[in-house]
């Protein structure tokens, strides 16, 4: 006896119709959200490694001699001026205000000329230094131009920020020989401007992330 084909019922048709429905607005969203990062993303530089950090201050004496006392510790925000260490019959002073990131315990010891004992930097020149590679959009990048960066220890959280430099060498100005035909690739350093006050929680030596926005 043949075999009938079974023909589908109304429910199976609706369901396949239902399937075929959510799969065809699933690719839409897709295609839609697609569209909304590119158009999003398309007037911005990402730059993947960031870091907050300012110029270190090197105070040290003149004249070298045995270390008699340190005055400041670590995290100590000192004013122009200030006594920060004893060595020998020299007293090692800030010639700038700024905040104590690291000092040199070691009483008693000896410290050559010019040999740090205590390191500050200012706050007012905190800035996010980003590394970008020299093909990763380097050349659109010019100062005044606005950026927004996270902090890996908040999250997600934005702040904001103004392009204050551009460095005009790479990091690494060394010639390297290579016999591979393959072309090094230069990071350059673009130092973002914020407002240290507003953002007091962002501390020297963070890791971060930043965005440029193209003019």
């Amino acid at each position: 006896m043949e075999n009938l084909k079974k023909e589908p019922t109304n429910n199976e048709i609706s369901k396949k119709k239902g399937i075929s429905m959510l799969a065809g607005v699933t690719v839409l969203v897709i295609v839609l959200v697609g569209l909304f990062y590119w158009q999003a993303t398309k007037d911005q530089i990402y730059v993947e490694k960031a870091t907050i950090s300012a110029p270190e201050i090197a105070l040290s004496a003149t004249e070298g001699g045995m270390l008699e006392g340190i005055f400041v510790k670590e995290g100590d925000i000192v004013p122009a001026n200030t006594t920060v260490a004893q060595i020998g019959n020299e007293t090692v002073k800030t010639a700038t205000p700024g905040l104590v990131i690291q000092t040199k315990n070691n009483i008693g010891e000896n410290f050559s000329p010019g040999e740090p004992v205590v390191t500050i930097i200012n706050p007012t020149d905190l800035r996010v230094v980003a590394q970008i590679e020299e093909d990763k959009g380097l050349s659109d990048i010019v100062v005044g131009q606005q950026a927004v960066f996270t902090v890996d220890a908040f999250g997600s959280k934005k702040f904001y920020g103004t392009v204050d430099a551009v460095a005009p060498t790479s990091r690494d100005s060394g010639v390297v020989f290579s016999i591979s035909d393959k072309r090094e690739v230069k990071n350059f350093d673009v130092k973002i401007r914020f407002d240290e006050k507003q953002y007091a929680q962002l501390k020297n030596g963070m890791s971060a992330k930043a965005w440029v926005y193209k003019n």
